[in-house]
């Protein structure tokens, strides 16, 4: 059905059949080691939120789950007008409502059930209220061809879920502004509003800086959200909205059956639909095509360019010999809590004009209006170690009272932007480093949460615990991961990091795992405390010593030249 070629479909077939995995009507049941029985009775429609994916919430749920951030009772409203009319922008308010490319769009029964859910709703009369932004934003041209094919696609367009585009969106900050008066409103009394959309990430300053709750749901729960207007509400139980009759409707109202649904996905998916539409990938359309390709074999760096710069990252290269050295005179940039993610450390989502990001772009001429977003100015290092460390719920405890990437400047006790306190210990030569609680660097594995802080100076981290990916991406970038001891943390220690610091036996922990860290207080206190080095292969110790595994790889390839 979606067109995989014939040999690799006799090749699955033949292989399953041989090792006894393939089903068949009179195939006895397959022997396992384990097996584990579910009621599927017990299984229930489910989202996640509002601030991590892991964070699972049972439909029924949801309400109750947005209470815990915002009780009822000091919920408010703030009343807005348009083109004559007016409603009220609430907390609880979705403000977003997104289909998105991510994940779950290449399952046309998901997809195809949000129409069937569209299509349902229409019929009843309803509609997708007016605050909320609404997008359709398929993995692939084969999804709208098939919602054509069903009949489903103006029903969507009905309720404003318009095919946007066919790549990351939301979920990556991609949704654009919210419309100005809902966002003004948003911004009048800090409502906190919502965003259900059907990616899978929706960490805290990632969809968009105004929305606070966001949660990640199935394409069809999407729809109904975004009829609803609201998360807090049971869908299970109350009314998604009213008729022109007057009469109430409800989720189970226009929910498709799986019978329905399975019929759609076999009427309308086609294996021509994805030969004819992946025919053509590769080509573009007419604007891609007249594009000036220049020629030569090495990439021509343009100066002027505000999207692609030349990378600093082999202008420095160390001599894997004698690099692996003691660090003196640290100074911390940073002291974060438990669960810090990779969004919370490299930059994602929209560019703030009142950011070092924004300055930076606005002091080469770019209007605020063209700022993109970070994900798509990532070929700018100027551009990306501006926003690492800026996310705009980061809670720095070394600048207590704020929100966002701020520090204090430990020799002048001024507090200011990290990327600015970066720069002026950069003058002065001052190595930086990072200490954090448990799992620091969760979340997704994003290769600018090593590279930023790196650009930004820091030569160590000391956390409680490690996410693995990032933590072998930190040693990637030739930053050192240290691991506080078992029962030891920060706090125990009583470090403020406003301390100097020096971490001895570097040369040897590499090797032995450990090192010695003395921590001086302005006062002259001294603590010293041991430390793990998480360098946990002999391919990462190679990788450290050469200054990151960019030079190593280079390295490797001139000695074959």
């Amino acid at each position: 059905m979606s067109n995989r070629p014939a040999e690799l479909i006799a090749l699955v077939e033949a292989y399953t059949k041989d090792q006894g995995l393939f089903l068949t009507a009179g195939a006895p049941d397959p022997v396992y080691t384990d097996t584990i029985e579910l009621d599927l009775g017990d299984v229930v429609p489910a989202l996640a939120g509002p601030k991590r994916p892991q964070d699972r919430i049972d439909l029924p749920d949801v309400k109750k789950n947005f209470h815990t951030v915002v009780p009822a009772e000091n919920q408010r409203s703030v009343a807005v007008a348009r083109n004559g009319s007016s409603f009220d922008v609430k907390d609880g308010s979705v403000v977003i409502a997104a289909i998105t490319s991510c994940t779950n769009t290449s399952n046309p029964s998901v997809m195809l059930a949000a129409g069937l859910v569209a299509k349902k709703a229409v019929a009843r009369g309803l509609k997708a209220k007016p605050w909320v932004k609404t997008s359709l934003a398929p993995g692939s041209k084969v999804a709208t061809e098939y919602f054509e094919d069903a009949g489903l696609l103006p029903a969507l367009e009905e309720l404003g879920f318009h095919v946007v585009g066919y790549g990351c969106t939301t979920c990556i900050g991609n949704s654009g502004p919210l419309p100005e008066d809902v966002g003004g409103a948003v911004s009048s009394q800090k409502l906190t509003v919502a965003a259900v959309l059907s990616g899978n990430r929706n960490f805290e300053g990632r969809v968009n800086p105004l929305v606070r709750a966001n949660y990640l749901a199935s394409p069809p729960l999407v729809v109904a959200y975004a009829i609803a207007g609201r998360v807090d509400i049971d869908l299970t139980t109350e009314p998604i909205g009213v008729d022109p009759g007057g009469k109430d409707v409800f989720l189970a109202d226009i929910w498709p059956t799986n019978e329905e649904v399975e019929a759609t996905v076999k009427q309308s998916v086609r294996g021509e639909m994805f030969q004819r539409q992946y025919a053509e990938v590769f080509q573009g359309d007419a604007n891609w095509r007249n594009m000036k390709v220049p020629t030569g074999d090495a990439y021509g760096w343009d100066g002027a360019s505000t999207y692609i710069k030349k990378p600093p990252y082999f202008d420095a290269m160390v001599d894997p010999e004698t690099s692996v050295k003691d660090f003196d005179g640290v100074r911390v940039l940073a002291v974060l809590g438990d669960s810090v993610t990779t969004d919370h450390i490299s930059p994602a989502g929209s560019i703030p004009a009142d950011s070092p990001a924004g300055k930076y772009l606005v002091e080469r001429g770019v209007k605020p209006s063209d700022f993109n977003s970070y994900g798509a100015r990532r070929g700018n290092h100027e551009v990306m170690v501006r926003g690492t460390l800026a996310n705009i719920r980061l809670r720095n405890q070394m600048a207590p009272g704020t929100e966002g990437g701020w520090t204090t400047y430990v020799p002048s006790g001024e507090k200011m932007f990290i990327y600015d306190a970066a720069v002026k210990y950069a003058e002065s030569g001052t190595p930086l480093m990072i200490i954090a609680g448990k799992e620091y660097g969760s979340g997704s594995s994003r290769d600018w949460a090593a590279k930023g802080v790196l650009l930004l100076g820091v030569r160590a981290v000391i956390a409680e615990s490690f996410e693995r990916i990032h933590r072998s991406n930190l040693v990637g970038m030739g930053v050192l991961p240290l691991e506080f001891k078992a029962g030891e943390n920060r706090q125990s220690l009583g470090l403020t990091g406003f301390e100097s610091y020096r971490i001895e036996g570097v040369v040897e922990g590499v090797a032995s795992g450990k090192a010695t860290v003395t921590a001086t207080a302005a006062d002259g206190g001294v603590k010293r405390f041991e430390v793990k080095v998480r360098i946990d292969t002999p391919q990462e110790i190679e990788y450290y010593r050469n200054g990151g595994i960019l030079p190593y790889v280079l390295r490797q390839l001139a000695a074959q030249v």
